[in-house]
């Protein structure tokens, strides 16, 4: 049997269903009802795609502005490992090499210098991603600058170098340990916990970790003014004096192999590596004194190794653990 689809409704007055007659006020009034109720429904849904997911286009977008950044992350983390590099030559040409031929360093304002005018990077604000591209270009346009003075300042001291070639000898420009033989810097330069009293102390040199009876050398050309066992902390040491206001100190060896007085050449073996004194590990404590003031040693063994290991041990230098001694 078919469906009717007319409606009908109960009239109270003749007590009998009589068939719906709706008006085209009404039949107009539930068009627009539907309309606008699609509508809201089309907007609802559009929100929630335009929010929660990307266009084939944006999702190419993101990629694209992801990888940026990732290149930026490593080009960023390339220049500040050059820049750890540069610290350390800048130290050397100011605090060493000037200082010891009598020469002027050079005024911190030229190392800060700009390195271009105000307009310089102004093409490259129209780019997506520019804040960061200017940045990094700013970064990298400092440090080319930075190491054309660098050039220029190594040309003036090798002419003041002439004739001092004692001098140079009586550096502190080794490692006091063979590469091959060094496990890891244990601790840096400065402040650090104590590993026995468990609070912050000044750390006056460097701890090389390294076997037990690993050979250590006198890391200048110069005398040795102290063997013996220091009951305060370094246990068996030697101090060697280089002259021109450098010590080096060695400690917490297994034995020495130096008597006071003797003269020694840098690479000379002067003991060896132990664990003497108040040490938690098998190590060398390495210290480099200017002056009766002890100055991070960090960076007087440039010459000893690689751009890449040097930039590695100025990092592992700064660590804020605990030291061995």
């Amino acid at each position: 049997m078919a469906k009717t689809k007319d409606k009908y409704i109960f009239n109270a007055q003749t007590l009998k269903y009589e068939k719906a007659v709706v008006g085209w006020g009404k039949r107009l009034l539930n068009v627009f009802m539907f309309i606008c109720a699609s509508l809201v429904f089309s907007l609802l849904i559009s929100t929630v795609v335009y929010n929660f997911f990307d266009s084939p286009k944006e999702k190419i977008l993101r990629t694209e502005l992801n990888g940026v950044k990732e290149q930026y992350d490593v080009l960023d983390k390339e220049v500040n490992r050059l820049n750890a590099v540069l610290d350390g030559l800048q130290y050397r040409d100011g605090n060493i090499y000037r200082v010891l031929f009598e020469s002027d360093p050079i005024p911190a304002s030229v190392w800060e210098a700009g390195s271009g005018g105000v307009n310089k990077y102004k093409n490259i604000e129209k780019y997506d991603n520019g804040e960061l591209m200017i940045d990094i270009s700013k970064k990298v346009d400092k440090l080319k600058k930075q190491m054309a003075i660098q050039s220029r300042s190594y040309d003036e001291i090798a002419t003041l170098i002439k004739g001092k070639e004692q001098m140079i000898a009586s550096l502190p420009e080794i490692q006091p340990i063979k590469n091959r033989d060094l496990e890891h810097i244990a601790s840096g330069f400065g402040m650090r916990i104590d590993p026995i009293y468990k609070v912050q102390k000044f750390h006056a040199g460097l701890d090389f970790a390294a076997p037990s009876g690993t050979e250590i050398y006198a890391t200048g050309d110069g005398v040795v003014e102290l063997v013996g066992f220091d009951y305060g902390g370094y246990g068996n040491e030697v101090v060697v004096n280089h002259g021109y206001g450098y010590k080096t100190r060695y400690g917490h060896m297994s034995r020495t192999k130096a008597a006071v007085g003797q003269k020694v050449k840098r690479g000379e073996v002067i003991g060896y590596v132990g664990s003497t004194g108040k040490s938690t590990g098998t190590h060398l404590h390495y210290e480099v004194l200017k002056g009766g003031v002890p100055v991070n040693p960090i960076y007087y063994f440039f010459n000893d190794v690689t751009v890449d290991m040097y930039a590695k041990m100025v990092e592992r230098s700064q660590n804020s653990g605990q030291a061995l001694d």
